[in-house]
């Protein structure tokens, strides 16, 4: 009996791995990046060619908003298609206790209407280099981790140094595959970037953090921005054309986006630290925050108003984290990933060449771990909270910094990203030095909780002050609201700095020491070790089965497919597309009250609209937070909708992608277009899409044959 059992249970096992096996191999999954497009599986599944025109024209279509998002051209006239959700911070930027865009939504008519934003940043990938031999050929046997580090730090400064001198780009190292492999993106850079509509929040936004990470769905989650050079508005040779017919049940589409980032790769020790330490870190102390902005909220409307951008941020993230902590919890994603883990590693082992190369490379990083474990605390909570505080610390060490080499530098100090830093830290954006207050004094609370009074990091802040009089005469005494404030102290370097009596100034010198040590501690002692552990483990992977997975997200261009399609849902089915019916239906369901309240236009044209209109649909592609903003598109390399979320079922997929119910939501092509000219008489702008894109007076009428061949089909 007991041979038989075991001889069940290996065969259950070789069953369940085999099924494993075929499911992966068939699953829409990957998010691969342009040089490593997934061709074979296109090509295997779905009969699709992808060709270097295709990816070239997609690849300078989208857009990279660098404040988190991602976006693309759509019209040859610069003319620029994201998220509200991806817009809400300039929204509010650019708006004022009279003019409340993010409310109101905002409409410019003319290129002269158009709000010029104050620190937008967007990026276009114009090429992609391996200098994998470069950055891994500075590091020589014999060093130690931490020489290891900082030679491959030295080699990513000289690289991407030259290549900002050669072409004027924005250049970035790219780290892929767990450093494994290295690549120079090459982004061209644009800052003059201006508003030209976005809808209103409730229409974007519609159902509230209630609908938020689920489908079906029923939102309007655009915003429309110009791109600007030398005062006129660019010509975009590469741009999407639109086509309001979108795509059918069943469809190959695909996302082109820059998706945030993954765990796919990493080791169970590493996502057992996340589950055990950064999960409930990151509850505990953003949950305080929206206690301390609720409580900023409640001094009046325009506090409500300035706290919204934090609020709405904070509470995506939290549902977002929840999800994937679910995911962490669930014993099945976690069999799954130790298999798989187990399973590479006696592969490895089971080499002699192999072993000796990378079978450490595991202990290693566990090791590592266990010494971050050790300094989480103060790593978590010796540090202050705001906008303010930040720009403070930015100044005093770039002072710092600046007078290094190059190579020695820390990353964001180096001379290829300085452009960008300066761009960041000279914006006249508006400073709520309330808020900032609030922020600065809950956050002092919260470490003197957690670090306790004789901490020498809580000696040095507070001395014998409270939170609340600390953050009072720093927020109150300081002029680094001021912009040119900011750029006086930058441009009079060191000099100037230390003679600043400033009191954030002041005091972010007084702690500057501490965060450097604890900086160098945990590059001595953690951040190299992982990094040079992880490298051996991206080696072995490739030694053991090729170039076949796509790396971890890492905020970069990245082309996901799959196909238009619904899933089984809570004993049901949800449709792979959802209509302007549905919207009117779930509003009047909720008595059009609260986050299920429509504008008042909305009504009040209804009958206007063509209420079949698709508004919102799924797809299998697989993305993750980033992706917000990026377009979807049609094997033609048209527009047929822009990602602006995932279903709650997509949330594990951080750390495994499952088909089965993981779905990308997308605002349909055919709902934008229909508010555009019949709700918001955006005509102007609805013209210049449409006479850039794909004529589309029947935009609805293919899919409804669709439809009927379907049916007649059946009836055969």
């Amino acid at each position: 009996m007991k041979h038989r059992f075991i001889a069940g249970r290996l065969w259950l096992t070789f069953l369940f791995s085999t099924m494993l096996l075929f499911a992966t191999a068939r699953a829409d999954e990957g998010m691969w990046t342009f040089d490593n497009p997934p061709a074979k599986q296109l090509k295997e599944k779905y009969n699709f060619t992808i060709t270097q025109e295709w990816l070239d024209h997609v690849r300078l279509s989208s857009v990279r908003f660098n404040d988190g998002g991602s976006g693309s051209f759509i019209s040859p006239n610069g003319l620029v298609l994201t998220n509200h959700h991806v817009a809400l911070g300039q929204l509010q930027k650019v708006s004022t206790k009279e003019k409340d865009y993010v409310t109101d939504g905002f409409y410019a008519k003319t290129e002269a209407e158009e709000l010029k934003c104050p620190d937008l940043e967007l990026n276009v990938l114009m090429s992609m280099k391996n200098v994998t031999s470069e950055i891994l050929g500075a590091v020589k046997p014999a060093m130690t981790p931490k020489e290891a580090f900082d030679a491959r730090k030295a080699a990513i400064a000289k690289i991407t140094k030259e290549s900002l001198e050669k072409t004027g780009l924005r250049s970035d190292v790219i780290s892929l595959y767990q450093g494994s492999e290295y690549w120079l993106y090459c982004y061209k850079k644009y800052t003059d970037i201006r508003l030209v509509m976005a809808p209103e929040q409730q229409i974007a936004f519609f159902g509230g953090d209630a609908d938020n990470f689920t489908y079906p769905r029923y939102d309007l989650d655009m915003a429309f921005f110009r791109v600007y050079e030398n005062g006129k508005p660019v010509h975009s040779e590469n741009y999407l054309k639109w086509n309001s017919a979108g795509a059918n049940d069943g469809d190959l589409v695909f996302v082109s986006g820059n998706p945030g980032s993954t765990d796919r790769l990493e080791t169970m020790t590493q996502l057992e630290y996340l589950r055990d330490y950064s999960y409930p870190f990151r509850f505990k102390l953003f949950n305080r925050r929206v206690a301390m902005l609720k409580r900023y909220s409640k001094l009046g409307p325009e506090q409500e108003r300035r706290a919204l951008v934090q609020m709405f941020g904070i509470n995506n993230a939290l549902k977002a984290w929840g999800g994937e902590y679910k995911g962490l919890l669930d014993t099945a994603l976690i069999a799954k990933r130790q298999e798989e883990e187990t399973a590479f590693r006696e592969k490895v082992n089971s080499n002699p060449e192999w072993k000796a190369k990378y079978g450490s490379a595991w202990d290693s990083v566990s090791a590592a771990i266990e010494r971050s474990k050790s300094m989480f605390k103060q790593s978590s909570y010796q540090g202050l909270r705001g906008r303010l505080a930040s720009i403070a610390s930015t100044i005093v060490e770039y002072v710092e910094e600046i007078k290094k080499p190059d190579g020695e530098r820390l990353a964001r100090f180096q001379d290829a990203r300085l452009a960008s830093l300066k761009f960041s830290l000279f914006s006249p954006a508006p400073v709520y030095s309330d808020l900032e207050e609030y922020s600065l004094e809950d956050g002092l609370e919260e470490s003197l909780e957690e670090l306790g009074q004789n901490n020498p990091w809580i000696q040095t802040v507070l001395g014998k002050q409270t939170p609340q009089e600390v953050a009072k005469e720093l927020i109150n005494g300081t002029k680094l609201a001021d912009p040119k404030v900011r750029k006086e102290l930058i441009e009079g370097g060191e000099a100037a700095v230390n003679a600043s009596t400033d009191p954030l100034i002041v005091l972010t010198r007084k702690i500057n020491p501490m965060a450097r040590a604890l900086q160098k501690w945990r590059e001595t002692n953690v951040t190299s070790t992982i990094d040079e552990a992880s490298e051996l483990i991206g080696k072995a992977r490739f030694a053991a089965y090729g170039k076949t997975v796509y790396p971890d997200a890492t905020f970069t261009l990245r082309l996901s497919y799959g196909t238009m399609k619904g899933y089984p849902m809570n004993g049901t089915v949800a449709p792979a597309k959802t209509t302007m019916y549905g919207l009117f239906d779930r509003a009047l369901s909720f008595n059009n009250e609260g986050d299920f309240a429509l504008p008042k236009r909305y009504f009040e044209r209804k009958d206007q609209l063509d209420l079949a209109t698709p508004m919102n649909f799924v797809s299998t592609c697989d993305i993750i937070g980033g992706n917000s903003g990026s377009p979807t598109i049609n094997e033609k390399g048209e527009l047929i909708g822009v990602i602006f979320d995932g279903d709650i079922e997509s949330l594990p997929g951080r750390f495994v992608y499952d088909e089965t119910a993981n779905r990308a939501v997308s605002v349909h092509t055919g709902a934008m277009m229909e508010c555009l000219r019949k709700i918001y008489d955006a005509k102007t702008l609805a013209d210049e899409i449409e006479a850039a894109g794909v004529h589309t007076e029947q935009s609805i009428k293919p899919a409804q044959h669709h439809i009927e061949m379907k049916a007649a089909k059946k009836k055969k």
